[in-house]
């Protein structure tokens, strides 16, 4: 399946992908904004057999084929921790 990668201008390391090139339209308004303009970086084929570095390809490829768009987020554990500090 063929698809297309698009990075999001303010979320660092957070990608959108699309099964149509430049079709937003099933991608929710609200994640759009969140996002910010998405820039295209790449277009990728994709199979089961294909390794992905971040995401588990059989389930972007079922995304994709379900509602069209799938979201590539940060690892949780490479966020750094913040502590609450007691305010004086």
């Amino acid at each position: 399946m063929q698809c297309a990668i698009y990075k999001s201008r303010k979320k660092q390391d957070t990608y959108l992908y699309l099964a149509t090139k430049d079709d937003f339209s099933h991608v929710p308004e609200s994640l759009l904004k969140l996002i910010g303009e998405p820039v295209h970086v790449m277009d990728l084929e994709l199979s089961s057999e294909r390794k992905l570095a971040q995401e588990d390809t059989v389930e972007v490829l079922q995304n994709l084929q379900e509602r069209g768009w799938h979201l590539q987020m940060p690892r949780q554990e490479e966020w750094p921790s913040f502590k609450s500090q007691p305010k004086h």
